[in-house]
């Protein structure tokens, strides 16, 4: 039961989204932020195993039997897409994202949010699936970063032709210093979590917290980190941060945590 909930989750334990949607799994280490891959540390430990659904462990597998799902979904939720990997890894064909955007598209009673590490793809690939009008409003864009020197990524997302962009920074692991987060919707912050965890500093976070205080972005904090996960909460100076965007169609979108 464990192995289909990481494949196609209908109740997700991430405390900013209600699904995940995994049309492609596995991956490759392109930064720092990749080193203790959650995604990649559950799946190897089934590589080799006969007729499981990671006997190839974290490489790059399509499961174009997973691309119709959320259609079958009539009730209204917020999907992460890709949580075991990334759309927009260069050895997945195009043709292939063209067909996860287009039941994007059709499931519109639904809110995906596209998370990547690919930043520069994203902006190629939107910018030219969307040349005449921007990505719809219930399709959110973001990039993950890590440190000042991934900070290039908000530049490429900004240059998308989106109407919803966020940012994930987890696991964040330094200060990122001055941002400019125009056109930016939202900014999620956490600590890394698992074997191996790398501390976080709370002047890091409350650096980009004030950051979004001041450019009137929503503010969303995940997690401190640690062994596991939930190990030391989510409070930020006596706040349980929870803000997020304003929903594509104009509502304003309840707090996950209060759901």
């Amino acid at each position: 039961m464990f192995l289909l909930v990481m494949l196609m989750s209908e109740n997700s334990k991430i405390e900013w989204t209600d699904s995940t949607w995994n049309p492609v799994t596995g991956c490759d280490k392109i930064s720092p932020g990749c080193d203790n891959c959650y995604a990649e540390r559950f799946s190897e430990r089934f590589r080799g195993v006969k007729d499981h659904p990671f006997e190839v462990g974290f490489d790059l597998t399509l499961r174009p039997d997973r691309v119709n799902q959320p259609l079958k979904w009539r009730k209204s939720r917020m999907i992460f897409v890709n949580s075991m990997s990334d759309l927009f890894h260069k050895g997945i064909p195009s043709s292939y994202v063209d067909q996860v955007f287009s039941t994007m598209e059709q499931a519109d009673w639904h809110t995906f949010q596209v998370l990547t590490k690919r930043s520069s793809r994203l902006r190629s690939y939107v910018n030219k699936r969307y040349a005449a009008v921007p990505v719809p409003k219930h399709i959110w864009l973001g990039v993950s970063l890590e440190d000042k020197q991934r900070t290039s990524r908000i530049h490429h997302l900004q240059q998308s032709n989106t109407s919803t962009r966020f940012l994930s920074v987890e696991p964040l692991l330094g200060p990122l210093g001055v941002l400019d987060l125009a056109g930016i919707h939202w900014v999620i912050v956490g600590g890394e979590s698992g074997p191996g965890f790398r501390p976080i500093d709370p002047d890091w976070v409350r650096e980009v917290r004030d950051q979004c205080l001041e450019q009137s972005v929503p503010f969303f904090f995940k997690q401190w980190g640690g062994l596991r996960p939930k190990s030391k909460g989510r409070i930020l100076d006596g706040v349980e941060w929870n803000d997020l965007p304003t929903i594509g169609r104009g509502e304003q979108a309840k707090l996950i945590a209060a759901e």
